[in-house]
Formats: C-alpha cells, structure tokens, sequence
C-alpha cells in the first residue's frame, strides 16, 4: 500500500510541473507561425541590440508578420509577434517599432517592448498581450522560436 501512495504523489507532482510556456500562442486573432531565427550581434543590422533598450523587426524570420527583439537587461531578450494582437490579419496589421513601443497603425494602441502589455486599454473591453517567442542568448548569438 505504502509503494501504491508513493507511486500516486510521484504521478501527481510531475503532471503538476510546469514546462517554459515563452512561445505558446493563445490568441484566437493570430495564427501558429513557425519562427525559427538566430541573431549575430556582431552583425552591423543589429547594432541597436547590442544596448538595453535596443530593438529591431526582424521581417523575414517567421510568424505571421514578423516579430519584434527587444533587449530588455543586456543579456536578456524578448521576441514579440509584429502583428496587432487585438484585429485579425489585414493590411494594416503589420505593427512598427516606435522607442520602446510597438505601434499598432489600424487603431493607433501601443504596446510595451518590455512587457507586451496594451497601454491604457479602454475599460471593459477584452484585449490581448502581444504573443511573445522564446528567445535565448548564447555568446553573441539570440536564438529566436517557438517550439
């Protein structure tokens, strides 16, 4: 009886441990994209990440419309989707970096590079982060995906 209760709690404590969730995708606007990109910071394009604060669009490394990197610490990087996370895939969709901002030009909302979060959102009304990507550093290289 006792290996039985053992066995349960070892079953029940790793189906309760949680897996790194960067990359998964729970916004019904933006569909799954595969992004699998790798960053050389020696590279000239991508001076402004060299520096905290420092961002690029990156447009031809997958998802929907691209994604955003944003060197959040130095040594810590975010990856962001560069569709607008609030209105499904049109032409005006396709969000721009502005500072440490990612503008959405169909409505005009801002969202932060560092937090992915809406800014001033109208209350009552539901609205979704911008869907973040894994990103990992390794020397001077940033790998960019989501799987």
């Amino acid at each position: 009886m006792k290996r039985f209760l053992m066995i349960c709690c070892a079953v029940v404590c790793l189906m309760s441990c949680s897996q790194d969730d960067g990359g998964v995708n729970n916004n019904p606007f933006i569909p799954n994209a595969l992004v699998q990109f790798q960053i050389n910071l020696n590279l000239p394009q991508f001076d402004d990440l060299r520096f905290a604060g420092g961002s690029v669009y990156i447009s031809n490394g997958g998802g929907v419309r691209g994604f955003f990197v944003f060197n959040l610490s130095g040594d810590q990087f975010l990856a962001w989707e560069a569709s607008c996370p609030n209105q499904v895939p049109s032409s005006c969709t396709t969000m721009y970096i502005e500072g440490v901002l990612a503008i959405c030009p169909c409505d005009d909302s801002q969202y932060s590079l560092a937090t992915g979060q809406l800014l001033n959102p109208e209350e009552g009304t539901e609205s979704y982060p911008m869907v973040n990507y894994r990103a990992t550093k390794s020397g001077d290289i940033v790998t960019i995906s989501n799987n």
